[in-house]
């Protein structure tokens, strides 16, 4: 696993290189803070580089908050990686600001030749929620309106780059909003806001979602662990026809993985597919670290379940 002895870690996206190298990019912040509430208003984005999914070793932070005033000046947020027809490597990423009623979340972009140097790309965000659809003032929590998140994939059929993106609903339930925001470019440069690929299903939010076919059927992979009702399991995952869905809510079934949060779903060397994820307590305290790999496989009468 990957555990810094000054830093927590915890939501982290992968992706590989053409020497088969896995890159991981996560959320880091300074245990000096004690406090690891204190953490989200710190968080940069970490890289670590490994062959096995198992030993890492640290490389550069990719990104870091910008200096303000700007839309990302507080700090950056979960993302995911791509690497575009142009071979560059896009870090879509959230970013954080301050605003005087609330934190304000925005998706924007970093581009790198080489996974190691990031630059940003312009200096005003990508995404921002289409208050036609969403939820875009929320000053009831302390995270702000949830606009983040973003999971970027390419379209089946070759129609452009789709965005997944943690939102909430407009006019949503106090505690039952949470939907999966979408957004579509044909260039993952530039970018239309759609309108949710879900509806309101009792989750407060469908954070970190992720898209993949395991063992031949589409998935939508996201946790939660806030609700209408009190939740027994914190990940979910729900089949569907096609990556680009659609996703019928009342299918979500649990994935039985306890004390990790935030997994990915990762290829590993063989072609296995595997969960990574951050463990959340040790011993009673928020351990901020990454877990090893957990082997899984899909099956209709299981759903996503851990390979023994």
């Amino acid at each position: 696993m990957l555990r810094l002895a000054d830093h927590w870690v915890w939501d982290s996206w992968y992706a590989r290189d053409d020497e088969g190298r896995h890159h991981a990019f996560f959320l880091r912040a300074s245990r000096a803070l004690h406090d690891p509430e204190r953490r989200h208003r710190r968080a940069s984005i970490g890289h670590a580089v490994s062959t096995d999914l198992h030993t890492w070793e640290l490389d550069a932070d990719a990104l870091v908050a910008a200096d303000g005033p700007a839309w990302d000046d507080l700090a950056t947020w979960t993302g995911s990686v791509v690497r575009g027809p142009d071979r560059r490597w896009y870090l879509f990423y959230t970013g954080l600001t301050q605003a005087p009623d609330r934190h304000v979340q925005r998706i924007g972009v970093a581009v790198s030749d080489d996974l190691t140097v990031w630059r940003r790309h312009g200096d005003k965000p990508l995404v921002e929620p289409d208050p036609t659809w969403y939820e875009d003032r929320d000053a009831t929590s302390w995270a702000g309106e949830a606009w983040r998140d973003p999971y970027v994939f390419p379209d089946p059929s070759g129609d452009g780059w789709h965005m997944l993106i943690t939102a909430y609903a407009k006019q949503r339930p106090a505690h039952g909003g949470g939907v999966i925001g979408h957004a579509w470019s044909p260039d993952l440069l530039n970018w239309q806001v759609r309108p949710p690929l879900t509806k309101p299903a009792g989750f407060g939010h469908l954070e970190v979602p992720q898209v993949a076919v395991v063992d031949g059927q589409p998935l939508l992979l996201f946790c939660s662990n806030y609700a209408e009702q009190p939740l027994t399991h914190q990940i979910w995952v729900v089949p569907g026809p096609s990556l680009t869905g659609p996703w019928d809510m009342t299918q979500a079934r649990p994935v039985p993985v306890a004390n990790l949060y935030a997994p990915r779903l990762v290829r590993d060397t063989t072609g296995g597919w595997n969960l990574l994820g951050f463990v959340e307590e040790r011993d009673g305290l928020f351990a901020g670290e990454l877990s090893d790999p957990i082997p899984v496989r899909y099956t209709p009468e299981d759903g996503l379940g851990v390979i023994a």
